[in-house]
Formats: structure tokens, C-alpha cells, sequence
């Protein structure tokens, strides 16, 4: 796997002039347009948490309720996950633009569903929907930046995507905590924010062109742009991975905060803000760091595993919670790196495709990350341990993804070009 996700010609990305404006209000609002789209698969996967006891309550009548309740949390990112892929497809061939606003509309429609709806198989039912209009919204945002912008340009706008997503899910944890004390039901009315985003999105996003980059061969050369299978193969599978490293802390945290004794919840609250914190600062630190994407990951995946190795040595909370914040600035730069190193391998016509892909191997590795710690945690007696044991695989891959770009004559980072505008 590592040998195959190794910086090529095309990591450069493009130094032409980006095709939209880069500076004023219509560059601004732009951007606050992308970036509002792509937290909305994040209120998706958060919002109603806090609810969930009271949805519990409400179906407790209901077969199989206990299981069902949280199906309506981790549907969206599960159909997100499977259905990224043809999003990715139809944007290429539909337009992202057209699809963003249709989506997103929608994205009103099934997330305000629960409001009305009786039945607990209907609104995992809707559930579903949020999550295939998520995986179109998410990669329509994802696929503009990388048209809109190029060079460290794009790095610094695909890192600010992270750096939002980060720390919107703390914003709309909080949002579904306070409006779920009026009711279960309550919180879906955040979903009809979408409302107000389409049509700013409508008047505001430029189409899209085509653009010439440096390291594309002439028009004629037809084998140029046949989709970069090989090289994405890697990408997604090392996303997958480093989805479950950069999960991890967020899903696991208050566990192992309890196992250490600490039951207060105000502390753990705390303790996952610090953590949520130091994801954005990563993402910060990644965004000034002009650098070839690739040639960070292997620091960057020693840095995740050095975190989860002071973790799992931990004996008191303070330590852990060090530990967990050297992994979250590293996962903070992780996600920017490995998403800019897959656009710098798209082409305009392919972009939507492999942005596709590349969030399903995401949320995909978001999925399984819970599942993959409770196996691990069977064989090795406690979650400390398995947060050991992927700190150890972290470190391996790192150690492989170095000897493979030692292997290829790639020592020397080189760093990303300005943009000529």
C-alpha cells in the first residue's frame, strides 16, 4: 500500500492563475458558501447525539428500539459512505454546481422529516436520504475548491474545510444539546438551514471551467486522461486507515476518560474541546506549512501514532489528555494531506469522480472505526490497549510510506507552487 501513494508529476498541482476572483466580497462569500456546505454532513453526524436517550424513550414501544435509535446517528454517515462514489460520478457528468443546489434542498426536505413522521423505520428511512444528499453536497464543495483554486492556495482552502468541519461538530453538538431540551424532535429544525444556503449557493458559485495545468500532456495525448486508478488506489486505502486514526479520539475519549475514573461530565466535556482544539490548530499549522502534501504524511502518521503511544501509557487523565492532543494536531494535518494529495492526482473532468471515491474510503473508515477498536479491545483486554495497537500500526505505515519515498529518490520535499495571481 504505501508504495503506491507516492508524490508524482502532478503533486505540484497547477501554477495558472485561479479561474475566480481571490480576493473581496465575492471571494469571501464564496468561500463561507463552501465551507457552510461542507459542515452540513457534519450536523448531519452530530446534532441529534444528545437526543437520542429521548428518542429512546419516545419508541421504547417500538421493537427493537434499543438497536434502531442509534441507527437514526450513523445512518447518514454509513449512506454517505456507500454513496459517495456515484455522487462523485454524477457530478462530473451533470455539473457541480446544479447538483450542489439541488442537493442541498433536498438536504431540507429529508432532514426535517422526523418532524412530521410517526414511524422509527421511517425516519432512519430518512436518515438514509440526509446521507445521499450529504455525499453529493459534500463532494460538490470538495470538487470546487479544487477548480475554484490551485496550488498552496487550494492546500490552505482544502485545510480551512477541515478546520471547520472540526470545529463546527463542537458548535452543532452544543445547538442539538440546547434545542433537544424542548423536545426529541426539536433539533431536525436546524436541517431547514439549507433553505437559506441554496440560493445564496445559486448567485454566488461561478460555473466551473476546465483549466490547463503544467504537468498535463496536450489535448492529443489521449493516455493523460484515462482516471488515475493506480494511484488513487492507494490514496483511498490509506484514507481509510487514517479516517480510523482521526476518529478515534472523538469517539473514544469519554470511554477512556471513565476508565481512568473520571465520571464528571463537565470534565470530559473539557477534555474533548482541548482535543477538538488542537485538531484545528493542526489543520492551521498544515495550512502554513508550504509543502508537498505527500511528503508530510509519513511525519504526520508518526505524529498520530506517538499521540496514541503516550495514550495508551497513560495512568491519570492530565497525561492522557496530552497524549490526546499531540494525535489531534497530527490528525488535524492528516486529513488536509491526504484529501490535497488526492486532487493534485484529478484532472477537471475526473475531479468529482475521485472526490467520490475519496470520501467513501473516509467515512467508510469513519464507520468501522468503533467496530475495529471493540475487536481489538476483545483481544487485547482493554480500549487503552487498542488505542495502543493503532498507534503501533499508525507508526508502521509511517515507517513504510518513508522507506517507500527513500526507494523512489523522493527524500527532498519539494514545496507547492505559489499561485501566479
Amino acid at each position: 500500500m504505501p508504495g503506491s501513494v507516492q508524490p508524482s508529476a502532478a503533486v505540484a498541482d497547477d501554477v495558472a492563475s485561479s479561474p475566480v476572483a481571490v480576493s473581496g466580497p465575492a471571494h469571501l462569500l464564496r468561500l463561507t458558501l463552501l465551507m457552510a456546505g461542507s459542515c452540513l454532513p457534519i450536523l448531519g453526524a452530530v446534532l441529534i447525539a444528545p437526543v437520542l436517550p429521548k428518542m429512546q424513550d419516545h419508541f421504547e414501544s417500538t421493537p427493537g428500539a434499543k438497536a434502531l435509535v442509534p441507527l437514526a446517528l450513523t445512518t447518514p454517515a454509513l449512506a454517505l459512505a456507500l454513496l459517495a462514489p456515484f455522487a462523485g460520478v454524477i457530478v462530473d457528468r451533470l455539473g457541480r454546481k446544479r447538483l450542489l443546489i439541488v442537493t442541498t434542498l433536498l438536504y431540507a426536505v429529508f432532514g426535517t422529516a422526523p418532524l412530521y413522521l410517526d414511524s422509527l423505520g421511517a425516519i432512519i428511512a430518512s436518515r438514509a436520504l440526509v446521507g445521499l444528499a450529504e455525499a453529493a453536497i459534500m463532494t460538490c464543495c470538495t470538487t470546487l475548491i479544487g477548480d475554484y483554486y490551485s496550488g498552496h492556495r487550494r492546500v490552505k482552502y482544502l485545510a480551512l474545510q477541515t478546520m471547520c468541519s472540526s470545529a463546527s461538530a463542537t458548535v452543532f453538538f452544543v445547538i442539538g444539546g440546547a434545542a433537544g431540551s424542548a423536545g426529541w424532535r426539536v433539533p431536525f429544525w436546524v436541517y431547514a438551514v439549507s433553505l437559506v444556503l441554496a440560493p445564496l449557493m445559486a448567485t454566488a458559485l461561478p460555473n466551473p471551467a476546465p483549466r490547463a495545468t503544467v504537468d498535463e500532456l496536450p489535448a492529443e495525448a489521449a493516455p493523460r486522461r484515462v482516471f488515475p486508478w493506480r494511484q488513487l488506489r492507494g490514496i483511498c486505502a490509506l484514507t481509510f486507515f487514517g479516517a480510523m486514526v482521526f476518529y478515534t479520539v472523538p469517539v473514544e475519549m469519554s470511554y477512556l476518560l471513565d476508565d481512568l475514573g473520571v465520571k464528571n461530565s463537565g470534565v470530559i466535556g473539557l477534555a474533548t474541546a482541548v482535543s477538538s482544539a488542537a485538531t484545528v490548530g493542526g489543520a492551521v499549522t498544515f495550512a502554513r506549512l508550504k509543502r508537498s502534501p505527500s511528503s508530510m504524511l509519513p511525519a504526520v502518521l508518526a505524529l498520530c501514532g506517538a499521540g496514541f503511544g503516550v495514550m495508551f501509557l497513560s495512568g491519570t487523565a492530565p497525561l492522557l489528555v496530552i497524549g490526546a492532543v499531540v494525535n489531534c494536531v497530527g490528525t488535524g494535518m492528516l486529513l488536509p494531506a491526504l484529501l490535497t494529495s488526492a486532487m493534485s492526482r484529478l484532472a477537471f473532468e475526473h475531479r468529482g469522480r475521485g472526490t467520490g471515491l475519496w470520501m467513501a474510503a473516509f467515512f467508510g473508515g469513519e464507520f468501522v472505526c468503533p467496530l475495529v477498536l471493540l475487536a481489538v479491545q476483545s483481544a487485547v483486554g482493554s480500549l487503552a490497549g487498542a488505542v495502543g495497537v493503532l498507534g503501533l500500526a499508525a507508526a508502521l505505515v509511517a515507517a513504510g510510506l518513508f522507506a517507500a519515498r527513500r526507494r523512489t529518490g523522493a527524500v527532498a520535499p519539494r514545496p507547492l507552487p505559489e499561485q501566479t495571481a
